[in-house]
């Protein structure tokens, strides 16, 4: 495992395809801060679920 690019789009569970889920995740809660601050409700008022 030590030649494992941990940056390579793989599919299944694998190192790189847990950093891609992270990074995502992380865009998307920056993406989710970002829309409450700038219109002033949350992302599900935003979206009119609640």
């Amino acid at each position: 495992m030590e030649n494992d690019n941990r940056n390579a789009w793989t599919w299944g569970f694998s190192n790189g395809a847990e950093n891609w889920n992270g990074r995502l995740a992380m865009i998307g809660f920056v993406a989710a801060i970002a829309v409450e601050l700038v219109s002033g409700q949350g992302v599900l008022h935003f979206w009119g679920i609640i």
